[in-house]
């Protein structure tokens, strides 16, 4: 029984499939969530139920398959601190998954971030904060001896994916501006 479910939790390809599993949970925990705060006369009940769900099951699977251990757990990865130079063999060697698997790891939080939370409703904030998320996840990688490459290319990658993935929501939280007359009778 052990063996199963480690081979359910302790895999990449057992996390996707209960994250694919895990889809109908998600949603009925974003209605449940949005049902309460409606009934709370919470602001933007379903946009914000929305956001959180999303985000939080946007980025936790991806999040887990980083942290999953090599082939040899308990043992010191490799270091790689030279920007682009990962990338450019990935790309040496035709391998666009890697990099492309990079650059969703935290593009919910990019996505999603902006509309729940004010203080990522800037491109360059959840730049830095994606940014900042992904070297604390490295970091952990190195130290927890995960056997697995701790890389200054992997936070750029993943930094940029939660950038793009920002821009592509942003018509949803771009700042509002008043009617030139709104603005001109609040100057008065």
């Amino acid at each position: 029984m052990l063996n199963t479910w480690q081979e359910w939790v302790g895999t990449e390809t057992g996390v996707v499939v209960g994250a694919v599993l895990g889809i109908p949970v998600a949603v009925l925990v974003m209605l449940l969530l949005a049902l309460y705060r409606r009934s709370q006369g919470t602001a933007r009940p379903w946009r914000n139920s929305f956001a959180e769900v999303g985000l939080f099951y946007g980025t936790l699977p991806w999040v887990w398959i980083i942290m999953l251990p090599g082939e040899t757990p308990g043992v010191t990865g490799e270091l790689s601190l030279v920007p682009f130079a990962d990338v450019l063999d990935l790309l040496a060697h035709g391998d666009t998954g890697q990099i492309v698997g990079n650059m969703l790891v935290f593009a919910a939080l990019g996505f999603f971030g902006p509309l729940r939370f004010a203080g990522l409703r800037s491109v360059w904030r959840v730049l830095a904060f994606a940014a900042a998320c992904s070297a604390f996840l490295e970091i952990a990688q190195f130290v927890l001896r995960l056997d697995r490459v701790s890389s200054v290319d992997d936070v750029l990658l993943n930094a940029a994916g939660a950038a793009l993935a920002s821009l592509v929501s942003w018509w949803w939280w771009r700042p509002q501006h008043a009617p030139v007359e709104e603005r001109h009778l609040a100057a008065v």
